[in-house]
């Protein structure tokens, strides 16, 4: 017979003589040890879901099965409870019993402060490593009402944080009737005699209901000898950091429903679970679909708080997983799918059948906690897993996430591949009324929808000393007020233009940086405004379709939440018209800002400033037109990087990626498309863009407190068509949105991470044609028209065979003397090449700079 499995108790019961006592008690729970002054054992539940990986379906049906024995004792009055859960191990839980007791709403307490939301209450967890609870429903009432209230925790041990908290809860709100619901209840006779005692004086009934009841016996001395075992053993299994990860993460597009809670922190009502239900499915084929062929095992890892939300996934992703296995011939069967969560918790792990915590990894906060405490983290018994779905709120997906030492890393050391896909979290507007529409199902989500605000409430009001107010239309630019907030300040007053000759060659030279002048700027002749108006009549449906996919890509990963940030200029309108897909698709009304970055100076730190003033940064989203060859991606990670360094803590909150309409170079995830086509926006310069100049950084025009500058040309009034680019766009989302939702479902199941195969190329080019210089290699439509609007051009590289979408590019190099040189094997549709090394001297395109091939 096979050696029988030992209780994953026994070694703490051997060496501390710790015991439990009472039927299924080893069943539900294993024994561990950890760094606690008040307690040093720890109960390590088996079905929680939390510190060992589990069948999501048995953390589920436990919690579900606790609220049916919570129904049952209720009677009639279980459909007006209301359950709350305890933050952070008890937070799935708690949801589960909501859903036994038949989705009845539900709350969890939290140790998350969040802007705008102001605490209804709060209370202490005395034997906890962190211990204050806050209460952040959205709706007040929803604490306040007449049925029961039932209290969840994962263990009863003395009941004194349920002392706590009805105490609490009780002068603010009194019910006539609490449950206490918990899957173990270990309480002493004196502890449950001070329950009792505490019900008779709040004059209210108290019951508490347990899957399984018994008693924790701790010899004399339990604590002192087991800090010294703790001491003896800490650090043994902590796993190193990755030295060299293989592939990055995976990030996998959930399609989360907008507007749905990722959980219980501001409260979860049936219609939620309702829309929660029907957008599973979807969910967990598009998990089932980025997982690496062959792997047999999986984990679904949750982070702290963020429980239920995870474990339903991993339900859903095993029964996904079962039915394909069922309809295959291959005939080997399901991979097997386990559900934990990370933790605040520090526990020592030993390597042995016969303790709870064999491994684990320990990481930095990543969520940006402000209540005090150690920023350390911890997951447990996550090795040996072929597959890792890490799965975040999106106000815990910072920069610290994906950093050296980080999760993502430490889970790359352990596992052979890991995904991450973010549920965005959830922002409460302060309304009940917030809180009651069902979200759209997942194939009505292209459709006109509910309004769902997300919070303006700010962060960091601070930050905003001596910053001013974003510059609107009319007065500064010719965009609608509503449109964009520009962070920059008006130098329209100030003369800044010069030829464009001049400027290469100071360029060039070193005498003066791109960004110390503006070029001046371009009056397009009758035949080359009859090129854009064709353009944009043929392109209209293809942007429309591009915006739409990026758009739904970003609101994925953000939420209803999400903050636009273009990238000052070409990223201004397409920001207009991701705010506009938005609001047509669902609703929503995205914030949306400019700002300025420049290559080699960064970007503007007063700007981000201002936007981490009024707004949560982990929900800004920066926003380009185009990429090139990847520079302003760069730029932009390490001039965030560079901020966090100087110690400016908000710009750790920012994430670094740019979501842009189209990426030939391979050098973004977040993207409409891969394709290199001409957007008509790129043909034009300020009479496409607002009449707004390209961004200018001179130390004489920007102060330390100043934000970047731009000029209005309110001269050029008469041949603006900013508007009329925007408004044929928007005017093909009704007609593309059935090709948008399904370029979007192609595009969470791709692998969309950056392959930077752009950036080869122009390295490549610049080595065969002897310029030395990848910063005079421009790839792509958008690039090559730039370089002829406002560069000294050398020559321009088209593919060969490309069609109408570079008429425009071989007007401007007609009109401009410059050659076109038809070339095999681009990326691009077209590379615009700078004159190198130019001087006035060698203004023609004889090459006299290099030798021409």
């Amino acid at each position: 017979m096979p050696p029988t499995t030992p209780w994953t108790g026994q070694w703490v019961a051997d060496r501390l003589g710790v015991a439990l006592h009472g039927d299924g008690l080893a069943d539900l729970l294993g024994l561990a040890l950890r760094r606690n002054p008040k307690r040093a054992h720890l109960l390590v539940s088996n079905v929680l879901g939390k510190h060992v990986p589990q069948c999501p379906a048995t953390i589920l049906d436990h919690a579900a099965g606790l609220g049916r024995q919570v129904a049952e004792l209720l009677g009639e009055d279980a459909a007006d409870a209301v359950v709350l859960g305890y933050a952070e191990t008890a937070t799935g839980l708690g949801h589960g019993v909501a859903d036994g007791l038949g989705h009845v709403p539900y709350l969890h307490s939290t140790r998350r402060e969040v802007p705008g939301s102001a605490p209804y209450g709060g209370f202490e967890e005395e034997h906890s490593h962190a211990t204050s609870h806050l209460l952040l429903p959205a709706d007040p009432g929803l604490l306040s009402g007449p049925g029961p209230l039932v209290l969840v925790d994962d263990e009863l041990s003395t009941g004194r944080t349920i002392v706590n908290t009805l105490t609490a809860l009780h002068a603010v709100s009194p019910h006539r009737r609490y449950v206490v619901a918990a899957l173990t209840d270990l309480r002493g006779p004196a502890d449950r005699a001070a329950l009792d005692a505490l019900a008779e004086r709040l004059g209210t009934r108290v019951d508490v209901v347990a899957l399984a009841t018994g008693s924790v016996t701790l010899p004399e001395g339990v604590l002192a000898a087991g800090q010294a075992l703790v001491a003896a053993h800490e650090g043994v299994r902590d796993a190193p950091p990755a030295a060299a990860r293989a592939a990055a993460p995976v990030r996998v597009g959930l399609g989360w429903p907008a507007g749905l809670p990722d959980g219980g922190r501001h409260g979860f009502l049936p219609a939620h679970a309702r829309a929660l239900d029907a957008a599973l499915p979807a969910m967990g084929a598009r998990l089932a679909d980025a997982l690496p062929a062959g792997a047999r095992t999986v984990l679904v890892l949750g982070t702290e708080e963020l429980m239920y939300a995870p474990q339903r996934l991993a339900r859903q992703l095993q029964s996904e997983l079962r039915d394909r296995a069922a309809a295959s011939t291959a005939g080997a069967g399901a991979p097997a799918v386990r559900s934990s969560t990370t933790t605040r918790s520090p526990v020592l792990a030993l390597d042995d059948p016969g303790y709870a915590i064999r491994s684990r990894i320990v990481f930095p906060a990543h969520d940006d906690p402000t209540d005090g405490g150690s920023r350390e983290r911890y997951a447990y018994n996550v090795h040996g897993f072929d597959a890792v779905v890490c799965v975040v709120d999106s106000a815990g997906d910072t920069a610290a996430l994906h950093a050296p030492g980080g999760l993502l890393d430490r889970l790359a050391a352990a596992t052979g591949t890991v995904l991450l896909a973010v549920v965005p979290s959830h922002r409460p507007n302060g309304t009940p009324s917030a809180m009651s529409p069902t979200p759209a199902p997942a194939a009505e989500r292209l459709t006109p929808s509910r309004a769902v605000s997300p919070s303006a409430s700010p962060p960091r009001p601070e930050l905003a000393k001596g910053l001013a107010e974003p510059l609107r239309g009319p007065a500064f630019s010719s965009y609608r007020p509503d449109e964009v907030g520009w962070l920059l300040q008006d130098l329209s007053a100030v003369r800044l233009e010069a030829p464009v000759e001049e400027r290469e060659e100071a360029v060039q030279h070193g005498g003066a940086h791109y960004a110390e002048s503006l070029p001046v700027e371009y009056q397009p002749t009758e035949e080359y405004q009859e090129l854009f108006r064709a353009a944009l009549d043929a392109s209209a449906a293809r942007i429309a379709r591009a915006v739409g996919a990026v758009t739904e890509l970003v609101l994925d990963e953000r939420g209803p939440g999400a903050v636009l940030v273009s990238l000052a200029r070409a990223g201004t309108p397409v920001g207009v018209l991701m705010r506009r897909w938005a609001r047509h698709a669902h609703g929503l009304e995205l914030p949306h800002y400019a700002v300025s970055i420049v290559r080699g100076r960064g970007i503007d730190a007063n700007a981000l400033r201002w936007i981490a003033a009024h707004h949560d940064p982990a929900a800004a989203v920066f926003v380009d037109g185009w990429t090139g060859k990847g520079a302003i991606t760069r730029e932009l990670a390490a001039a965030l990087e560079e901020l966090r360094a100087d110690g400016n803590d908000w710009a750790g909150a920012f994430d670094p990626s740019v979501a842009v309409l189209a990426d030939p170079g391979g050098c973004v995830a977040v993207h409409g498309t891969r394709e290199d086509f001409l957007i008509p926006s790129a043909c034009l310069n300020s009479t496409v863009s607002g009449l707004v100049s390209r961004t200018v950084l001179r130390a004489d025009l920007v102060g330390p407190h100043d934000y970047h500058g731009a000029k209005f040309y309110r001269e050029l009034a008469g041949a603006d068509v900013s508007e009329r680019f925007l408004d044929a766009v928007t005017a093909e989302f009704d007609a593309v949105a059935g090709a948008v939702a399904a370029d979007v479902e192609a595009l969470r199941g791709q692998d969309r991470a950056p392959t930077w195969e752009g950036w080869a190329a122009v390295e490549r080019i610049s080595q065969e044609y002897g310029i030395g210089d990848v910063n005079l290699v421009k790839p792509g439509v958008g690039e090559t028209t730039r370089v002829l609007l406002r560069r000294v051009p050398w020559k321009i590289l088209a593919r060969r065979g490309a069609g109408t979408d570079l008429d425009h590019v071989r007007l401007l190099a007609r009109q401009r003397g410059v050659p076109v040189e038809e070339v095999d094997g681009l990326p691009y549709s077209c590379v615009g090449l700078i004159h190198p090394h130019y001087t006035r001297g060698a203004t023609g395109v004889d090459g006299r700079a290099v030798t021409s091939k």
